[in-house]
């Protein structure tokens, strides 16, 4: 069975909406997706701003109750049944976050084993025929074929796979089979 790596943060979960709801709350700002075209939060960040950046990931309730992305509960579970499939996140750079992914795994994809979830520091340790991810960087350093999932701060990137959204995910793997 052929297997497939799936990101969490900016793929399966929108991390993004709930850093610019704290940032923009905090703040008193109205910074939108649309501003951060071709460009992370971080960057668009005053320096005197980054380590509240930062203390919102590390908060315990961060991760714990992220909106899922729109259609990644039904394709991933349609998946499931042709394919591997594993979570694999960069759970490491925020290492709060360990507890609070888990349970919204568990809550929002029970068709996922516990077993299959990959929390780790460097993608490229990966071995699985597919990737899916919004860092160009993981793709980079992934053996397999890598998807690059589109999220803001991805839109200038070019020369790989682009999966714009769930929909586009089902049709890329419609055709294959074992």
């Amino acid at each position: 069975m052929r297997r497939i790596c799936v990101d969490m943060d900016e793929v399966m979960a929108d991390t993004l909406a709930e850093h610019l709801r704290r940032y923009n709350q905090t703040f008193d700002e109205n910074v939108t997706p649309h501003d951060l075209a071709g460009k992370g939060l971080w960057e668009i960040t005053p320096p005197g701003r980054q380590q509240q950046l930062r203390d919102f990931l590390d908060a315990e309730d961060f991760f714990e109750n992220l909106a899922l992305m729109p259609g990644a509960q039904k394709v991933l579970k349609d998946l499931s049944a042709r394919f591997e499939i594993f979570i694999a996140t960069q759970a490491m750079a925020v290492p709060n976050s360990l507890g609070p992914k888990y349970r919204w795994l568990q809550r929002h994809f029970p068709f996922i084993p516990p077993t299959h979830y990959v929390f780790c520091g460097n993608k490229s340790i990966l071995r699985a025929d597919y990737l899916i991810d919004d860092q160009p960087k993981n793709l980079l350093c992934f053996a397999g074929q890598g998807l690059l999932y589109t999220a803001p701060h991805n839109l200038a990137v070019t020369g790989f796979v682009r999966v714009n959204n769930w929909q586009e995910v089902g049709e890329y793997f419609a055709p294959i089979h074992d």
